[in-house]
């Protein structure tokens, strides 16, 4: 097919508010390099990454929740997820879903004219688990808020699946996000899980990828999404932060301790969590939506024999695992609205403002 010479694509041009964020539609159409595919965007999930990115939330010098606007003080020297700066101009996203509609020097041409969706860490192939080596799609390197984006060819996956495009980009991110923090805390039949923000992308996730290792999930989420959740079967739902977890645990599943908490929220609620962990339990956690900055008693660290795990980069085969999953339909995409990439600004916003269950898309 004949590749335009410009696309229409969403530019963060610095860190700072939606204002940030600028709609293009005669951006330079990217070519494949070396080992690398051309993809025709067909639709791009959003995730927390971008906005704390483009907010500059991962500066150390930010201590409040995640937010959609501009932080007072910002290092630009540490604020994204790697502890760097960014290049801007950046085309942001990495959840993205579509077609290879060409190759460089090196890639398999076998992949034109495959649906694909694309691995999100971008790495030392010949060393891939070398986490200080690694990289994010459209944070290190630009990527699908537009028409067409470029990826390393080893990091796209063909998915063979009726799903539409718009769903199988909720999955990337959030999916392999859950797995990476439920392998890392050994999640197996039996335990007993509780997730908080589980209405999110990766809270979603966290419930059916915990369901299919026999795990009993537990769900914390505002009354208003409980319906919604219900549908992806947790053992047991619960407020989204009760005041006495303990009696709210005991009353509903009939215990007062979880083995595991996979934790993506944070913030002055933590201590309430940790209290709650069995002796031996784990905590593990891949965000920290309401803040950063928590409060932890060592005592209950080490009187609990817990353990405690950050999870950010996955190993390569999570991806790989995470297609047969799809494939298989033992999971199902949470889609909760579809925008135009035009409204990027309406979407993000609405992503920001949390009244959504599951995953927001936009398609080119």
């Amino acid at each position: 097919m004949t590749i335009p010479a410009t696309m229409n694509a969403v530019v963060l041009t610095g860190h700072g508010g939606l204002d940030k964020l600028e709609y293009h539609t005669d951006w330079p159409t990217p070519r494949p390099g070396a080992n690398e595919v051309l993809i025709r965007v067909a639709a791009c999930g959003l995730n927390n990454t971008d906005v704390n990115t483009r907010t500059g939330w991962y500066s150390k010098q930010v201590t409040e929740a995640t937010t959609g606007g501009a932080y007072d003080s910002v290092d630009h020297s540490d604020s994204t997820w790697g502890g760097s700066g960014i290049t801007f101009p950046r085309i942001q996203g990495a959840d993205v879903c579509g077609h290879v509609v060409a190759v460089g020097q090196g890639a398999d041409d076998g992949l034109i004219g495959k649906r694909v969706i694309a691995d999100c860490w971008l790495r030392n192939w010949p060393d891939p688990l070398d986490r200080n080596a690694a990289g994010y799609f459209g944070s290190e390197r630009d990527g699908g808020f537009a028409r067409y984006t470029t990826i390393d060819a080893r990091n796209v996956g063909v998915v063979n699946s009726t799903l539409t495009d718009a769903e199988l980009a909720t999955f990337s991110c959030s999916y392999t996000t859950a797995e990476g923090m439920l392998a890392r805390a050994r999640v197996g039949k039996g335990d007993r899980v509780l997730i908080t923000g589980a209405s999110g992308g990766v809270g979603s996730a966290l419930i059916q990828l915990a369901n299919r290792r026999g795990a009993v999930t537990i769900a914390l989420a505002s009354p208003a999404k409980h319906t919604d959740l219900a549908r992806l079967n947790p053992a047991h739902i619960l407020d989204r932060a009760p005041k006495d977890l303990a009696a709210a645990l005991r009353q509903t599943t009939g215990q007062a301790h979880v083995d595991v908490v996979a934790d993506i929220v944070g913030g002055a609620y933590f201590p309430s969590l940790i209290e709650q962990i069995a002796r031996g339990g784990h905590y593990v956690t891949s965000g920290a939506i309401a803040g950063p900055i928590v409060d932890l008693d060592l005592r209950t660290l080490y009187l609990q024999d817990l353990t405690l795990h950050g999870s950010t980069v996955v190993p390569p085969q999570i991806f790989t695992d995470l297609i047969g999953y799809i494939e298989r339909a033992e999971i199902l995409p949470v889609l909760a609205a579809t925008y135009p990439l035009g409204d990027f600004h309406a979407a993000q916003a609405a992503f920001v403002d949390k009244k959504h269950t599951g995953n927001i898309v936009v398609t080119p």
